[in-house]
């Protein structure tokens, strides 16, 4: 799917990529890792094609430098930040869906799923849009494309985590068939996600590692609290990932995306001193939990 062959890229005197040489076959998922300055973004710039360099990068057999039409026709690309456009929403649906052949319907849905009703917001600028909305909109052009390739830079950055659960599905419905690389500063946002991880340091590869994949994307845990006493920042915060409680605001319940479950419990161990008890099971069926 993807080959870099000695792949180097300087700025001025500044070596960024030094002599990069990977593969990474179709379904694979990748998680791109390294410190600000490592060589992430300069790579995945290269993957689609905005920079001129050394070596030999191709895509399906097809350089994204000079067949760049052809390349970015099967990426689906979400950056970590989103590109300033007054372009109304509607229109940048419509323009996305036209430029890969996609079904702008089909963005809609998964924007919906998302939780963002496009109907509501088609005639509202881009650059007006909260953040959380214009993520929403990003991913769902990614994903609407039925890309081959997903290349994501922080994607869930900005989500609530209702939005980041149905996030996880959408990628689980893509696992087979897309190979994604999703780039982060920081292992354990993004471990839950991935098969493989790639990590950066000056321009080189450092790390090239498989990882355990023992949970799918599409994994859900049931979990159960028992707090000390009541707290109303613990408890504005487990509302937040859709939990309920008891008349007495002791006991918890709700329930976790097997991919968050890193982000869910790192949350927790903020208000650790209140926990009496803490029960997280996947569930593997419907009323049963893996124990």
């Amino acid at each position: 799917m993807i080959r870099c062959e000695n792949l180097s890229k300087s700025f001025r005197r500044a070596r960024v990529l030094d002599g990069i040489n990977l593969d990474i076959a179709l379904g694979e998922r990748i998680a791109l890792i390294g410190s600000n300055g490592a060589g992430k973004t300069t790579l995945i710039r290269c993957l689609l094609g905005e920079y001129v360099h050394e070596g030999k990068v191709t895509i399906d057999g097809h350089a994204p430098r000079s067949d760049r039409t052809a390349v970015l026709g099967k990426i689906g690309f979400v950056p970590q930040l989103p590109p300033p456009l007054k372009m109304p929403v509607g229109q940048l649906i419509e323009f996305s869906a036209a430029l890969s052949g996609a079904d702008h319907a089909q963005i809609d849905a998964i924007a919906d799923r998302l939780g963002l009703p496009v109907d509501s917001i088609r005639a509202r600028p881009f650059n007006r849009l909260s953040g959380g909305m214009k993520q929403k909109l990003l991913i769902a052009i990614a994903l609407g494309r039925n890309a081959k390739l997903l290349i994501m830079d922080e994607p869930a950055a900005n989500l609530d985590p209702a939005a980041r659960k149905i996030f996880f599905e959408l990628l689980a419905e893509r696992q087979h068939e897309a190979t994604m690389i999703i780039s982060s500063h920081r292992i354990d946002e993004v471990a839950a996600l991935v098969n493989r991880v790639i990590e950066m340091d000056m321009g080189k590869i450092v790390l090239d590692d498989k990882v355990a994949d023992d949970v799918s994307l599409a994994g859900v845990f049931a979990c159960r609290l028992v707090v000390r006493r009541e707290d109303a920042a613990l408890a504005k915060t487990l509302a937040s990932w859709k939990f309920t409680s008891d008349a007495a605001g002791l006991v918890w319940n709700g329930e976790v995306a097997g991919p968050d479950r890193l982000r869910f419990l790192g949350m927790l161990s903020r208000y650790v001193a209140l926990l009496a008890d803490l029960n997280l099971a996947e569930k593997v069926g419907a009323g049963e939990t893996a124990r």
